[in-house]
């Protein structure tokens, strides 16, 4: 029986923070699909086509790694590529409290999916979406924090 994850984000742009644990889990999993959720509680700069593109390229080098898109409830998408676990990734204690709530949920729902956690690594454990966009959006230097075809996006994004 193959180990498949689900790694769900909104990707708002991929980091090096999400690409950390997209890689490991690889390393741990037969297959990982990444499934880029648009979230109604932000308001995305990125597109989820777009989102998805980028995150095809930058995990192009990992043959295990499947991006999609899906709308509507984690454990269905789940369901539907026969994966037995969620695959999170944490920052930081604060994360931990949100990452509860979703997982108890998805429980409820599912009780024979699993969710993994996986701490970042430590010069990752600041970053956030969010944060990259603010520094890219006034001109600041992100290359650090994202890959080469993420940050030459935010630059037009921003232009």
């Amino acid at each position: 029986m193959s180990k498949i994850a689900v790694c769900p984000g909104s990707f708002d742009p991929v980091t090096y923070g999400h690409l950390d644990i997209i890689k490991r889990g690889a390393n741990v999993f037969d297959e990982v699909h990444v499934c880029v959720l648009n979230n109604s509680s932000k308001n995305p700069l990125f597109t989820v086509e777009e989102r998805c593109e980028l995150l095809r390229q930058v995990t192009a080098d990992i043959p295990n790694v499947k991006v999609e898109s899906f709308k509507g409830l984690l454990v269905d998408y789940a369901k539907e590529k026969k994966a037995n676990v969620i695959l999170r990734g944490l920052r930081a204690v604060s994360d931990f409290e949100y990452e509860m709530q979703i997982t108890s949920m998805n429980r409820i729902l599912e009780e024979n999916i699993e969710t993994f956690f996986m701490m970042t690594n430590n010069q990752y454990s600041f970053l956030s979406s969010s944060i990259v966009k603010e520094v890219a959006k006034y001109g600041g230097d992100i290359s650090e924090l994202v890959p080469k075809a993420v940050q030459e996006a935010l630059i037009e994004k921003f232009k």
